[in-house]
């Protein structure tokens, strides 16, 4: 009498994805790509949580209509020989992580909104036999609009695939040590070389308040990062402040707000300010635009007398450093 055997699947083969993820950028600063970028961003419930069909209304009659001019005009200001500093960043950051990735781990990226999208990347990524894909949005602290949105992305396309991939994420790193210590060694090395201000501002992205009282964690995220960073810094309570940029609309947004500080703090008598950005791991607009040009024009004209904008650690191979031993860790048994 026979018997059947069932053997096990070879897997020797089978390649390891590592895909990183950004929000996204128009393809050109201009007010077409703009708005054809915004448009998809802001049509996100999870970016904009009002009822879909009022917000439409509004998003395609108003906000597009301006904000794609205003926006358009803000991006070509940073925009660079190569492309837009957010896509150009987030690619040097993806190659000098691959180079140090064990064999077999097939390192992409890709963005929330625009592209490279999620779902042409990921298809690209099972073409070359990924089977096992890890996920990190690169967010050191977790909010619904921005980590949650581009993991989204992720589960949409895997509803679509007959054979899933096995999915693991990385959700934050906002506590992580080494990501503290490298950023305030970072910091260091700039206050080394260009001298340091009275005050250090820890600017972070916004969210709105309803967001933070309907149980998103992103602001005691950002509190976490901020008292851990300071005390690598060594920093006393009167030489920092934390605050939130990037207000969009009339309703409340989590304070303090980066543009109101920015205004008010010459007027309390400091004078000199070096701010940095522990929710961005990649220059882009808002550290660039909204910060380096607006926010520094804003401090000078109402009193202040030197700002500094620390910019992010993009692709440094410190913080490469950093990221990988993270990612090894979260593909313990894979590897």
């Amino acid at each position: 009498m026979s018997k059947l055997f069932l053997s096990e699947p070879d897997t020797s083969k089978t390649a390891i994805g590592v895909l990183l993820l950004n929000l996204g950028t128009p393809s050109a600063p201009t007010p077409q790509a703009v708005r054809s970028y915004l448009r998809e961003f802001l049509s996100d419930q999870r970016v904009v949580e009002l009822p879909r069909c009022l917000w439409q209304l509004i998003l395609r009659g108003i906000v597009l209509p301006i904000r794609g001019r205003k926006s358009a005009h803000a991006y070509g200001t940073i925009w660079q020989d190569s492309g837009s500093p957010l896509l150009t960043g987030t690619q040097s950051l993806t190659t000098a992580l691959a180079k140090i990735m064990p064999k077999g781990v097939i390192t992409r990226f890709a963005m929330t909104y625009g592209q490279p999208s999620v779902a042409n990347v990921l298809q690209e990524m099972k073409q070359q036999g990924v089977k096992r894909l890890l996920v990190l949005p690169l967010y050191p602290q977790y909010a619904g609009s921005s980590s949650g949105a581009a993991l989204d992305q992720v589960w949409r396309v895997m509803l679509k695939q007959r054979v899933q991939m096995a999915v693991r994420s990385i959700t934050s790193f906002y506590a992580d040590s080494n990501y503290i210590k490298i950023l305030a060694r970072h910091i260091q090395a700039y206050w080394q070389q260009y001298g340091r201000g009275q005050c250090l501002l820890l600017s972070y992205h916004g969210i709105p308040q309803a967001q933070h009282q309907a149980g998103d964690e992103y602001v005691e995220h950002c509190t976490t990062t901020t008292r851990l960073l300071v005390a690598e810094l060594g920093l006393q309570e009167s030489e920092y402040r934390l605050a939130f940029q990037s207000r969009f609309g009339y309703a409340p947004w989590v304070g303090p707000s980066t543009q109101d500080l920015l205004i008010q703090l010459p007027q309390s008598g400091i004078n000199s300010l070096d701010i940095v950005c522990p929710g961005f791991v990649t220059d882009c607009l808002e550290t660039l635009e909204e910060i380096d040009i607006r926010g520094k024009a804003d401090f000078l004209a109402h009193g202040g007398k030197q700002f500094q904008y620390i910019p992010c650690m993009n692709s440094e191979q410190e913080w490469v450093e950093v990221l990988a031993p993270l990612i090894r860790q979260h593909l313990q048994g894979w590897l």
